[in-house]
C-alpha cells in the first residue's frame, strides 16, 4: 500500500478506454496534426500537412497501445508494455532520421517517407499486441493522410504562391511609387 491507495483500488478506479474513445483520440490527433502541417505549408516549409499529421498520428498510436495493453493482460506480473513500445519509437526514429536528407538545393527530402515508417511501426505494435482493429483504423488514416491529404496540401501549396506573389507584386509598386 502506498499513499493510501492499494492495488485493487488503483484497478478498480482504471477508466477502460473504448474503441470507440481510442478511435476519437486517433482523429484527433491526425486533425490537429494536418492543422499544424497546413500553417507550415502556407510558410512554404518542406513538412506540411501530411507530416505534421502522420507524426501526431503516430504519436497518438504509440501513446494508446500501452494504455490498451495494460487494460488487456492487467493480471500478468513482469509485464510491461511501455518498455516494448519505446524501443521500437527510438528504432524507428534512427531509421526515420536515416530516411531525411538534403539535396543540393539544401531542403530536406523524405519526410513523409519517415513520418509514414513511424506511423507503420505504430501500426506494428498495436497488431502485435493483439489490437487488430486499431491498427485497422490507424492504417485507414494514415491511407487517407498520404492519398486525400496530398490534393489539399497541394491546393494548400498554390495559396500559399498566389499570397506570396501578391505579397511581391505590392511592394514593386510600391518602390515604383518612390
Amino acid at each position: 500500500m502506498r499513499g493510501g491507495v492499494t492495488l485493487s483500488h488503483s484497478i478498480n478506479c482504471m477508466e477502460f478506454l473504448t474503441y470507440y474513445e481510442v478511435f476519437l483520440r486517433l482523429v484527433t490527433a491526425l486533425a490537429l496534426g494536418v492543422l499544424l502541417g497546413a500553417e507550415r505549408n502556407v510558410v512554404r516549409k518542406t513538412a506540411g500537412m501530411r507530416t505534421y499529421g502522420l507524426v501526431s498520428l503516430g504519436a497518438a498510436l504509440f501513446t494508446l497501445v500501452p494504455i490498451l495493453a495494460m487494460q488487456s493482460y492487467l493480471a500478468l506480473t513482469g509485464f510491461d508494455p511501455l518498455r516494448i513500445a519505446s524501443q521500437i519509437v527510438v528504432g524507428v526514429g534512427f531509421l526515420g532520421a536515416g530516411l531525411m536528407f538534403r539535396d543540393r538545393e539544401r531542403s530536406v527530402a523524405n519526410v513523409t517517407t519517415a513520418a509514414g515508417i513511424w506511423v507503420a511501426a505504430g501500426v506494428g505494435l498495436a497488431a502485435g499486441m493483439g489490437f487488430y482493429a486499431l491498427a485497422i483504423f490507424a492504417t485507414i488514416l494514415a491511407f487517407l493522410t498520404f492519398t486525400a491529404l496530398w490534393s489539399v496540401e497541394e491546393k494548400v501549396k498554390k495559396v500559399a504562391e498566389k499570397m506570396e506573389s501578391g505579397e511581391k507584386s505590392e511592394e514593386l509598386e510600391r518602390k515604383e511609387q518612390a
